[in-house]
């Protein structure tokens, strides 16, 4: 029988939110610098919802996120170790399906999306690897109780209209600003970054940049995804910075399990979405701070 690979992780995420827990909320202050799941081989980070299952894999203490795949082990003079397990990833192939018409000169060719799956290893379940496989970016430490100057800077950098000290944190789509209470107002640097990156990400959605509407995509459901989607990329940007993740609204979980039950694509959906708005901000933001020291 044919296997339901998005409703099989749809059916993952849902049981640790009913359990409590959002498996995308980790403490990372500890380990800054090797967050972000990547490629042992080519260090390129992972992806959507590849990211949460990796850092779901990562509850098994491995000392880094680096993964290669059992090939890669093999290429680089090592192995998998014998009874290791490994985390199964996804990817969307794109197929050319030939679909014949009423004659044979009417045939026309669509494009069908096909889930596909592999799987990877940590390289703490391997051997015999190379040392420079083995090892992440170095550690960078700061005070959790202080602003933050690499973050501060990264904020600056997308060209965002924050206001600070303006009470609650939200963002307003029809005037394009992002209202933040004051860096006192948190418990510390930890939630204030948090809350920032989660508003962040909903303004990377607005119409004059990546026009994230998900109306027409989840309908009435839409502002449980737009949540989910900023919760997602607050996440990925929290690893990268080394900050604590925090749910930003706990209050939003039940209908975010009410959103995956409905559709089962859509937590594949969500943490695309995340990892463009996490992407487009990186990219603002070197864009900027390359023309301020050009």
């Amino acid at each position: 029988m044919k296997r339901d690979l998005y409703g099989e992780v749809s059916a993952r995420i849902v049981a640790e939110l009913e359990a409590g827990a959002a498996p995308w909320v980790k403490p990372w202050s500890a380990t800054p610098g090797a967050n972000t799941p990547c490629n042992a081989v080519s260090n390129r980070p992972y992806s959507g919802c590849n990211v949460v299952l990796l850092w779901m894999a990562q509850a098994a203490s491995y000392r880094t996120p680096r993964f290669v795949t059992f090939k890669q082990a093999l290429e680089l003079g090592g192995n998998v170790r014998k009874g290791e397990h490994g985390t199964k990833l996804y990817f969307v192939k794109q197929l050319q399906v030939r679909g014949q018409g009423a004659d044979d000169d009417s045939a026309s060719t669509r494009i069908v999306p096909m889930m596909r799956e592999y799987t990877v290893f940590n390289v703490d379940q391997c051997e015999r690897l190379p040392d420079s496989i083995n090892t992440g970016k170095p550690i960078r430490v700061r005070n959790p109780d202080t602003r933050d100057g690499l973050a501060d800077d990264f904020l600056r950098s997308t060209g965002a209209d924050i206001r600070e000290g303006h009470g609650e944190a939200f963002y307003v789509p029809s005037r394009d600003f992002i209202s933040m209470p004051g860096f006192a107002g948190f418990k510390g640097a930890d939630h204030f970054y948090n809350v920032a990156f989660h508003e962040l990400t909903h303004w990377t959605g607005h119409k004059s940049r990546l026009n994230r509407d998900l109306k027409g995509r989840f309908g009435s459901r839409d502002y449980a995804a737009e949540e989910l989607i900023a919760e997602l990329g607050a996440a990925f940007l929290c690893a990268e910075f080394g900050f604590d993740g925090d749910v930003r609204n706990a209050g939003y979980i039940a209908s975010w399990v009410d959103l995956l039950k409905a559709d089962k694509r859509a937590f594949f959906t969500a943490c695309s979405q995340a990892s463009k708005a996490a992407d487009y901000l990186r990219g603002v933001a070197l864009a900027e701070r390359t023309e301020r020291t050009a």
